[in-house]
């Protein structure tokens, strides 16, 4: 006869097998489901454009924010980092990205949102390059499932400018 050991040896070997087969198939039809989220970022004002002490350049905006990302839930994903991105171009990068605005999102209900903010973080430039710059709006979203890979996509938005002057 086996022993107590061995059995509760097989039927841990079982059940571990048995969940990670159902991980890699939950896994698995996260590839069938199209997203289609959508996302409006407006500008509504820009608080001010100044320089600090230290040379660089700060701006601050406030932003309205309407997104409806309730198709980036399944029924793997456990929750959705969002983050909204001003990207810019200087003679020195070809691509400058600065986070302003960042949120959690851990409901399907949660998911359809609109907000009127100001930057959550600063908006600075490590120099004098944000007057009169053109910039980009991106949302970034990173969907974080239960099990499985984590999927990252984005949606830009065009036609933004810094003011000339300082305020």
């Amino acid at each position: 006869m086996h022993s107590f050991g061995q059995r509760a040896n097989a039927i841990a070997t079982f059940s571990l097998t048995i969940l990670a087969v159902i991980c890699s198939l939950a896994s698995f039809t996260d590839n069938f489901s199209a997203p289609s989220p959508k996302a409006e970022v407006k500008v509504s004002n820009f608080n001010w454009l100044q320089k600090q002490r230290n040379g660089n350049d700060e701006a601050s905006l406030t932003l309205n924010i309407s997104a409806d990302l309730q198709s980036l839930f399944t029924w793997n994903t456990k929750q959705v980092f969002v983050f909204l991105a001003a990207e810019y171009e200087t003679p020195k990068n070809a691509l400058n990205q600065i986070s302003l605005w960042d949120k959690i999102i851990s409901s399907k209900d949660l998911a359809k949102f609109s907000i009127r903010i100001s930057n959550k973080y600063r908006f600075i430039d490590q120099g004098s390059n944000l007057r009169g710059r053109d910039y980009n709006l991106t949302l970034h979203w990173h969907v974080m499932p239960k099990t499985g890979k984590m999927f990252a996509d984005k949606m830009s938005m065009t036609g933004f400018r810094l003011p000339e002057e300082y305020r």
